[in-house]
């Protein structure tokens, strides 16, 4: 699925060397996490704890621009030092070389603060930066104003700290913080502003991978709901077949259960009972060798129940639908005989 998805958006003259490329990176399964929110309400904090514990790589407004030596950078300086905006476009296509190291590819990315408005969403789309998780942060507009009058700034990791909420217990780096620049009430209030104004297209565009953290809480709460979240994996829309099996012990209703699930998804039902004495009542060539074994009342070898299941399990409607087996196997030496069998449940 994400090579298609990949394949639609490049557009490669040569689709089979992008699709072996793709292949090679191994890397469909990385993080890719946008984390999102109004001013001071954590972001930084959430993207650099989520960066350790996925191994990740952060990128933000200030490692783009000060940590960072891509084409663009210096022009984007150059914006900054006349306290100007930066064009969407200059920050999508710095977005995009950064992304494009190995080290993204490899490891994963935590996008900080981006995008942060509806044309950033679409540029980066067209480029084929699509993430897998959203987590959007949202607190109380009275909340932030007063956070971020506490917030600090540590200039040599960019970590962010504050004054009420998350002091550090290092002296050295206490000497080291600093209050950062734009934050004062009406400066914070118009960030605001403009935020809520941006915010219902994002979440528009990102609702389907998208969950909401109330970063109105202990940040031990914020940081574990958003781990959670971006650990999960997104239903694909890949084609997909079922192959089911069903355990439990006797009378737990495994046939039941089975019955159900094989009508609400439309896929096949098989109980291996159930098989065997269609087998025997059909007179097939297996049910003759199977009939013997009923008829006594004594246990079919399984010899004979993996060579009856496998010949139903390829049978077309099997193939094409999927299949829910029941009663079989029953113990570890069946398990591993019917792997061995190349019957492999998903």
């Amino acid at each position: 699925q994400n090579m298609l998805e990949e394949l639609l958006i490049h557009k490669p003259d040569d689709p089979i060397e992008f699709m072996i490329n793709h292949l090679k990176q191994n890397n469909d399964d990385v993080p890719r996490i946008c984390v999102l929110g109004p001013p001071a309400s954590g972001k930084t904090t959430v993207a650099m704890w989520l960066c350790k514990h996925l191994n990740a790589i952060r990128v933000s407004q200030e490692t783009l621009l000060f940590k960072e030596v891509l084409k663009q950078t210096e022009e984007a300086k150059a914006y900054k030092e006349r306290n100007e905006k930066i064009p969407n476009a200059l920050w999508a296509n710095l977005i995009q070389e950064r992304l494009s190291n190995v080290d993204c590819i490899k490891q994963g990315w935590i996008l900080e603060g981006f995008p942060e408005n509806q044309e950033q969403a679409w540029m980066l789309q067209s480029s084929g930066i699509f993430p897998r998780h959203v987590v959007m942060l949202y607190a109380p507009d009275t909340v932030l104003i007063e956070r971020s009058g506490g917030k600090r700034l540590d200039p040599l990791t960019q970590e962010v700290f504050h004054t009420t909420f998350d002091w550090p217990s290092d002296p050295l780096v206490q000497e080291r913080l600093v209050k950062p620049e734009d934050l004062s009430e009406q400066e914070v209030s118009k960030k605001l502003l403009e935020y809520h104004r941006n915010f219902p297209e994002i979440f528009h565009i990102y609702q389907k991978v998208l969950k909401s953290i109330n970063a109105d809480q202990p940040s031990v709460d914020v940081l574990s709901q958003a781990l959670a979240f971006v650990q999960t994996r997104h239903r694909s829309a890949a084609p997909f077949t079922p192959r089911i099996l069903f355990f439990g012990p006797p009378g737990s209703g495994k046939s039941l259960q089975a019955a159900l699930i094989a009508q609400k998804y439309h896929v096949v039902n098989i109980c291996c009972g159930q098989l065997l004495k269609e087998a025997v009542a059909e007179n097939t060539k297996l049910g003759e060798l199977v009939k013997p074994y009923i008829d006594n009342g004594d246990p079919v070898p399984d010899n004979l129940v993996l060579k009856l299941l496998t010949e139903r399990l390829n049978a077309l409607d099997c193939l094409t639908n999927g299949w829910v087996l029941s009663g079989f196997p029953r113990d570890v030496e069946q398990g591993e005989q019917l792997q061995k069998a190349q019957i492999n449940p998903n």
